[in-house]
């Protein structure tokens, strides 16, 4: 079971937006006193769902494989 600050660091993701996932029904969780508490095989299923791209967006126009923008922007953010 993770806490939310848990499930926001494994996923990469700010913990308002786990919040929400959990607060939209996205996200199965239980509340343990005042903390939300999610099972790690539920957030690794909404992990791969939002993973998932269309045929058409993994290549460029030109064929070549198209850049990981996410990842190329968090490296950059690192730098500083």
């Amino acid at each position: 079971m993770l806490t939310v600050p848990e499930a926001a660091a494994r996923a990469g993701r700010n913990p308002e937006t786990i919040r929400r996932w959990i607060r939209s029904g996205r996200l199965p969780a239980q509340k343990v006193g005042t903390q939300h508490v999610i099972d790690d095989r539920d957030l690794e299923a909404v992990l791969e769902v939002r993973m998932l791209v269309p045929d058409g967006w993994t290549a460029t126009f030109s064929g070549e494989r198209m850049p990981n923008w996410v990842a190329l922007l968090r490296d950059d953010r690192a730098d500083h």
